[in-house]
């Protein structure tokens, strides 16, 4: 059996059911590392050359859902990869290198500062700026807020269906007993005639 179809067979037994592993071709594999939305979240693209395991694979880091990493971290995650490749050439590595990674995540991410305080930072220095300038000009515009009016009609119209939570009132869909009975009538038995 070809080395690379025994080591894509173990992989794919030992992250089955895992959420953070995903095998995009038979020799592109990805894991994600951290919960979606969490800033120190990332994901590593690994893949397989033609001669691996005799050669390192490829690495990505440059992945949609990484844009958010900074060019730092993404360095040293990508040199670590490296340098444990190339220590384990003629080996099955994709589990190994995974682990590695997660084994020192926290040192990956000691730099780290979280995005949205970089995002904030740089909100609150433009509004600073609009600011300042909005102070030179004597009457700055402000944009009113649209809001949709409606007819008279169209408001009875809804208090009519709604109860003060915006709700329909209980019983709304339920059918009138006797009404209905009234227009179906009595059940005739055919057999007391």
């Amino acid at each position: 059996m070809d080395e690379q179809e025994e080591e894509r067979e173990v992989v794919m037994a030992i992250y089955d059911g895992d959420p953070a592993f995903h095998q995009l071709t038979p020799v592109t594999y990805q894991y994600k590392y951290g919960e979606d939305g969490d800033p120190k979240s990332f994901l590593i693209e690994l893949s397989w050359t033609e001669n691996y395991p005799n050669e390192a694979p490829s690495f990505n880091m440059d992945t949609f859902y990484n844009k958010h990493v900074s060019d730092s971290i993404k360095k040293k995650i990508a040199g670590y990869l490296k340098e444990e490749a190339e220590n384990l050439k003629g080996f099955a590595m994709t589990y190994s290198l995974f682990e590695g990674v997660k084994e020192k995540l926290d040192s990956f991410l000691v730099d780290a500062e979280p995005a949205e305080a970089v995002v904030a930072t740089d909100a609150a220095d433009e509004k600073d700026e609009e600011v300042s300038s909005d102070s030179e000009n004597v009457s700055p515009t402000k944009k009113a807020v649209k809001k949709e009016h409606l007819t008279k009609a169209q408001k009875r119209k809804q208090w009519d269906r709604l109860d003060n939570k915006g709700e329909r009132p209980r019983g709304w869909d339920w059918v009138d007993v006797i009404q209905h009975l009234g227009q179906t009538g009595p059940k005739v038995d055919s057999s007391t005639t």
